[in-house]
């Protein structure tokens, strides 16, 4: 089969077991295509809650299906790829959690929605790249101590002067790759271009960029900017994807860094085997960890109304 007869395959499939298919922005543009939502990881695990099928297929990484079944726990949530990780979430576990607890009491704890459900059982509250500086800015706490990534958190600071951080020393491996010197071959190479990031780079590299932002919100200056040509500092796959919406315009890749091969472990065929139940895997968590992990989930859409 080619791809175009293997996705109409899927589509059909789909449509016959009634299951819902949902791609992260970093998937390919082929699965894009078979996808009936593509987006963040919050609203992915949020359409999912509100279609009528019972069974989700998550292309994206395992957290992300983890919070499809913390939100919607009477649905089936199967991850596409079972290898398919986030390393950036598998940074710091609950012991970790407890020992920083103990060191800053006084502390609310504000955890990026890139960790497992397990973690989120011993969080105050989650964010997103594009929530995180309203939610803070909402706590009457003026003590924050931000985990898993530095670097957002370090942006998100920047933007909450009045509070006062303390972070954990993680972040995103394809991120964290991108460097100040990327910014400048590009810049040389690219002089009319703007530079979009991803806040989960660098300090050295967001503090040179013309917008930084959550990938959706990324995607949307570049669509709605009168601008042609876009440098972009975050997952290759977001290149590619505008080239097929904005044609008349031209979008380059920050750094050959700027790959997840998480996010490239999921194939077409992954999504074609999971419908026909022969590959993917289910994810089962138990009602402590989804009835905790909801908790934190909720004070951030409180929190972030």
């Amino acid at each position: 089969m080619n791809t175009r007869e293997l996705q109409d395959k899927i589509i059909a499939l789909k449509k016959e077991k009634g299951m819902c298919i949902l791609a992260h922005a970093y998937q390919s543009h082929d699965i894009w295509e078979v996808a009936d939502f593509v987006g963040d990881s919050f609203a992915l695990s949020q359409y999912a809650a509100s279609v009528p099928q019972d069974t989700v297929i998550m292309c994206g990484v395992r957290f992300m299906a983890e919070t499809v079944k913390v939100l919607s726990p009477q649905k089936r949530s199967i991850l596409a790829n079972p290898l398919a990780g986030c390393p950036m979430a598998e940074q710091i576990d609950q012991k970790m959690i407890t020992w920083l607890k103990d060191k800053y009491p006084k502390h609310t704890i504000v955890a990026y929605i890139n960790t497992t459900s397990s973690l989120k059982t011993a969080v105050d509250v989650c964010v997103t790249s594009s929530s995180a500086v309203r939610i803070i800015n909402n706590i009457q706490n003026d003590k924050i101590l931000f985990v898993p990534d530095k670097n957002l958190g370090e942006w998100v600071a920047q933007q909450c002067p009045d509070k006062e951080f303390v972070f954990f020393r993680g972040g995103c491996p394809t991120h964290m790759r991108i460097r100040k010197r990327d910014v400048e071959a590009a810049r040389k190479d690219h002089p009319n271009a703007k530079l979009l990031v991803h806040p989960e780079c660098l300090g050295e590299v967001t503090d040179l960029a013309d917008f930084a932002g959550s990938t959706t919100e990324i995607m949307a200056y570049a669509k709605d900017s009168s601008e042609k040509e876009f440098i972009i500092g975050t997952e290759s796959s977001i290149v590619q994807h505008l080239q097929f919406e904005c044609p008349d315009k031209q979008f380059y890749l920050l750094s050959r860094e700027c790959v997840c091969h998480n996010m490239k472990m999921t194939t077409l065929a992954d999504v074609y085997q999971c419908l026909l139940g022969r590959s993917g895997e289910e994810i089962n968590l138990t009602d402590d960890v989804i009835k905790g992990a909801k908790k934190s989930i909720e004070r951030m859409i409180e929190l972030g109304r």
